[in-house]
C-alpha cells in the first residue's frame, strides 16, 4: 500500500483505475481558438523581416563588440523564428486533435490538407528565413481560423493586424 492511502483507494484505484485525459489543458475544457496559432504565425513573419533587416547591417569591419552584438542578436531572431513557429503546430495540433470532429471534415473538406499544409509549412519557417513561406504560413493559419468558426455557425471578417507585420488577422465577427 503506497503511503497516505487508505486501503479503500488503493483498491478503488485497482479495481477502477482512472484514464488520462489529453486535451490542452487536460480537463478536457471545451475552449478553443485558433487565436495564439495566428499570433505565433505573425511573429514568424515579424522575426523573418527583423532578420532580413539585421542581416542587411552586417559590416565587414565590425569589431569583436560590434560582432557580439549582431551574432546574439541574430540568434535570438531565429530562436524566437522557430519558438513561434512551433507554436503555430502545436496549437494546430489541439484544434486538429482534440476539436475538429467527423463531420466538421465531412462539411470542410479542405480542412485536413490546410491543416497538413500549415503543419509543413510551420516547419520549414524553423529551417528557413523565408518571408513568403511565412506569409503563406499565416494566410494557412488565418483560413483554418475561418474554419473553425465556421464549424460553431460564427461568421468572421479579416481586419488588417495593428502588429508590426500589417498583415491580417482573421476575428470572429461581433455585434
Amino acid at each position: 500500500m503506497e503511503y497516505g492511502k487508505g486501503r479503500v483507494t488503493s483498491l478503488l484505484e485497482k479495481v477502477l483505475p482512472a484514464e488520462t485525459a489529453y486535451a490542452h489543458c487536460d480537463i478536457p475544457c471545451g475552449i478553443y481558438d485558433p487565436h495564439h496559432a495566428q499570433l505565433a504565425a505573425h511573429t514568424v513573419i515579424r522575426m523573418v523581416t527583423l532578420i532580413e533587416e539585421f542581416t542587411g547591417k552586417v559590416k565587414k569591419d565590425m569589431n569583436p563588440e560590434e560582432m557580439q552584438h549582431y551574432v546574439h542578436d541574430l540568434q535570438r531572431y531565429t530562436a524566437i523564428k522557430e519558438q513561434h513557429a512551433e507554436i503555430v503546430k502545436h496549437e494546430l495540433r489541439i484544434l486538429w486533435g482534440d476539436y475538429f470532429n467527423h463531420d466538421h471534415l465531412e462539411a470542410h473538406p479542405n480542412l485536413h490538407t490546410l491543416v497538413w499544409q500549415a503543419m509543413k509549412m510551420a516547419s520549414k519557417a524553423k529551417q528557413n528565413v523565408d518571408l513568403q513561406g511565412a506569409e503563406n504560413l499565416l494566410e494557412t493559419v488565418n483560413k483554418i481560423a475561418e474554419t473553425f468558426w465556421a464549424t460553431k455557425n460564427v461568421e468572421t471578417v479579416r481586419r488588417e493586424s495593428f502588429y508590426p507585420t500589417k498583415r491580417e488577422m482573421v476575428y470572429p465577427k461581433t455585434g
